[in-house]
């Protein structure tokens, strides 16, 4: 078994913790994690891919193990954490990489590609929406709602995505057997979610998630261009980002390889290994 480092790194004066294993003269694959989650995601799949791969998996600002510092100290949008995650590559001198994105990475990778394609080799998406289609109604539409008129009875409505049943819920839809997900993965999310002040700073990033969706146009147009290389594997049956998001990305990459299997949105907690093989095939084709 390869080891794997916990390290953190200064940027902009505050602490990002971030994974990393295998050798980094192998290809780089960087691992952008999720709401409400962090690099304890990739736990299992950053071992598993170590021995062919430079793996780097960071938490964002208010995630995890990285700093969170207050909104009043820090501007929590998607621009900005991406502004600190492209800092991290930049100290670990990593130039060229391929991405893996899930659920909130997906727009901080997006914004990443479309400030410089060509350091992006190629994208694995899981439930990482880069179109309109997939996101699931029942879910998203008090976020929609709060971030449209951010107020009192919309913001209620939206704190439950912050209470143990719905944080729990987040990794047992869609599961055929809830029995398959480890309590360590949602005990670990609520309590980093639970540090007192981070329920404002999630908040923040509801409010702004809406900006998420103007860069879409242009994402799409960078995929025709730059025909980057695309696996997606995404639950078939998650209820909040939909098997559409998955296939749109066909629309404008025809040859993306596109695989939905039986689980939800934490697809790496029932399927770590199908998901590997997927990606040790997609990158043995596309970086070697």
């Amino acid at each position: 078994m390869i080891p794997v480092h916990h390290r953190t790194a200064k940027v902009d004066g505050f602490e990002v913790f971030y994974r990393e294993a295998g050798a980094p003269t192998s290809p780089t694959l960087v691992l952008l994690h999720g709401f409400p989650t962090s690099s304890h995601m990739f736990r299992e799949l950053i071992p598993a891919l170590a021995d062919r791969y430079h793996l780097v998996a960071p938490d964002h600002l208010g995630f995890g193990y990285s700093s969170d510092p207050s909104p009043a100290e820090f501007p929590y949008s998607f621009d900005s954490l991406t502004d600190v995650t492209a800092k991290l590559l930049d100290q670990l001198k990593i130039r060229r990489y391929a991405v893996y994105m899930h659920d909130y990475g997906a727009p901080i990778a997006l914004r990443l590609f479309l400030r410089k394609p060509d350091q992006i080799s190629a994208i694995i998406s899981q439930s990482g929406n880069a179109y309109m289609e997939g996101f699931v109604d029942a879910f998203w539409t008090p976020l929609f709602a709060y971030g449209k008129a951010p107020g009192p009875e919309t913001e209620k409505t939206v704190r439950a995505a912050f209470t143990p049943d719905e944080v729990r819920w987040q990794w047992e839809n869609g599961v055929p057997d809830a029995s398959l997900i480890s309590p360590d993965a949602y005990l670990h999310a609520q309590s980093r979610l639970d540090r007192p002040g981070n329920e404002e700073i999630q908040l923040q990033l509801f409010r702004d998630y809406k900006t998420n969706l103007d860069i879409y146009p242009a994402a799409q147009d960078c995929f025709r261009r730059t025909k980057v290389p695309l696996l997606a594997v995404w639950g078939g049956n998650d209820e909040i980002f939909g098997p559409d998001g998955a296939r749109a990305f066909q629309r404008d990459l025809p040859d993306a390889e596109i695989h939905l299997l039986d689980t939800g949105h934490f697809a790496l907690e029932t399927h770590l290994d199908p998901i590997t093989g997927y990606i040790r095939g997609f990158l043995g084709q596309t970086l070697n």
